[in-house]
This record gives C-alpha cells, sequence and structure tokens, in this order.
C-alpha cells in the first residue's frame, strides 16, 4: 500500500499545483462571480482551477471516480466510501479570493475505503505546500510537521469557521464560540477550512472546530491532522467527520476539552440542530 500511497500523493500534488497557477494568473483580476445560494459564490476562477486539476488526476488516473466542489458526483455513500475517489476542493476560500483576502487553497485528496490515504492542500497567495500519506507522516515544503501541544486550553490557539450556509445554527455557534473563546488564549476565523486544519497539522495552532463542512473541505485536512499526530472526529466524539461535515480536529491533549465543549452545544450535531 505504501507504493500506491506514494503515486496518490505525487498525482495529489501535481494536481493541487496545477489548480494554483490558474488561481494565481487569476489573483486581482477581474471575476465572473455568481451565487450557489445566498452568501455562497462560485467563479469562473473555481471552475477554471477544478477544470486544471480534474485533468491532472484524469490523465494518471482515468479510471477513478471524483468528487469536486463546483461538479459534485451523484455518488451512492457505499461507493464513495469504499474508493478509490479523489476528493477535490479547486478554490477553498472562494469569499477570500473574490475580496484579495490572501487565505486560500487548493485542496486535494485520495480516499480510499472511507478513509483518506494521500492529501493536499496547497496555499495558494504563499505558496506553502502541506501533504500526507497514510502512515508516513505530514510534511510543510519537504519537512516533517508535528501538531503543537500546550499544558492546556488558556495557552492555546484555536481556529473555527462560521456557519455562514446555515444561519439558523448562529445562536447555538455563539453560545459555543463564547465558552471556548473565554477558556482559550484566542480565536482565529480566516475563511479557509482546509489550511485551518493545515495549521493545527503544522502547529501553528492547536485545535480547530467547525459544523457543516463538506468531504471537499476536510478530506485532506483530516488525513493531515492525523499523520501530524492529532486527533479528529465528528462532534460526538467517533469518526464520521469526512462524510458528516461536522469536526474537531485538535493536538491529542487538547481534543477531549474541545470534542466536550462543542458536544455539550450541538449534542445532536449540526443536522439534529437544524430539526
Amino acid at each position: 500500500m505504501r507504493g500506491a500511497a506514494d503515486k496518490y500523493l505525487q498525482t495529489a500534488r501535481l494536481a493541487a499545483r496545477a489548480g494554483a497557477r490558474v488561481l494565481r494568473r487569476r489573483w486581482g483580476g477581474r471575476l465572473r462571480v455568481e451565487p450557489k445560494q445566498r452568501f455562497d459564490f462560485v467563479t469562473d476562477a473555481d471552475l477554471a482551477s477544478q477544470e486544471a486539476v480534474l485533468a491532472a488526476i484524469r490523465e494518471r488516473h482515468p479510471e477513478h471516480a471524483v468528487l469536486a466542489e463546483e461538479t459534485p458526483a451523484d455518488l451512492a455513500r457505499l461507493a464513495a466510501e469504499q474508493g478509490p475517489l479523489w476528493v477535490v476542493d479547486p478554490l477553498d476560500g472562494t469569499t477570500n479570493y473574490i475580496h484579495g483576502f490572501p487565505h486560500v487553497a487548493v485542496s486535494v485528496a485520495l480516499v480510499r475505503e472511507g478513509r483518506p490515504q494521500a492529501g493536499v492542500v496547497l496555499d495558494v497567495t504563499r505558496g506553502e505546500e502541506f501533504s500526507a500519506a497514510r502512515g508516513q507522516g505530514a510534511w510543510l515544503d519537504g519537512q516533517a510537521i508535528r501538531v503543537a501541544e500546550t499544558p492546556g486550553p488558556e495557552q492555546a490557539l484555536l481556529m473555527t469557521g462560521f456557519p455562514f450556509r446555515r444561519k439558523e445554527l448562529l445562536d447555538p455557534y455563539l453560545a459555543l464560540f463564547r465558552e471556548i473563546f473565554e477558556q482559550t488564549s484566542g480565536v482565529r476565523r480566516a475563511g479557509s477550512a482546509a489550511l485551518d486544519l493545515a495549521y493545527v497539522a503544522a502547529g501553528r495552532g492547536q485545535g480547530f472546530w467547525e459544523l457543516g463542512l463538506s468531504p471537499w473541505d476536510l478530506a485532506a485536512g483530516i488525513l493531515l491532522v492525523e499523520e501530524a499526530g492529532g486527533v479528529v472526529s465528528d462532534f460526538a466524539g467517533k469518526g464520521g467527520a469526512l462524510w458528516g461535515g461536522d469536526v474537531v480536529a485538535a493536538a491529542p491533549g487538547l481534543h477531549a476539552w474541545l470534542q466536550q465543549t462543542c458536544a455539550k452545544h450541538f449534542p445532536a450535531g449540526s443536522e439534529g440542530e437544524s430539526a
């Protein structure tokens, strides 16, 4: 399996770099922006990046299925979890990109038997490449990375994302945010879940939580955190984050506290809150 993971990781790198080249060329230029739903947008840069990413994948693995943000495949859950399946976000942080806020990424991962096996998160404006392969570790530009522990929450820097697509979750989310904010040294919301997870893996923060994400937001980042020595779960403390979309990722010494705090405010997860 090691040889296969290496092959998949090389494909993920080539594909992420192809998408990032497109986005860098378009950075700061005129964009065609269209709404997908209220407060959620797609640009012609997203679509051009996705075309480049998928071309790189199909050149090397034409038989593999793909799940990409801008053209979600109609995949049965079982088929998606069995794989091999490429899970692609061609531009994570579209709103940032539209406004020239330099925190955007391309995320590419290969999922097999329900788990990411190889993945890359590439920071478009900084050029930093976070990569991981199952059982082999995680790297930033070729250098090994590890999560960073703290003695407790009071010294931790955490990252999060607001439930902007699910405004009905805002009140319980703000209660959760307040409890975490009051117990930690700081909380950041920069607008790219893929980069937030990569930053946890690199020790730039000790934890990340968010509600209602999609597999393409999470696949590569989950692998990065796990391979860097961190713990990833859903809000219930189980392994459903990739497909369920509610995620808690943290250094081992902080994960239980963060997960339990999230579960207290969302005992049934985000889907339960919408009922």
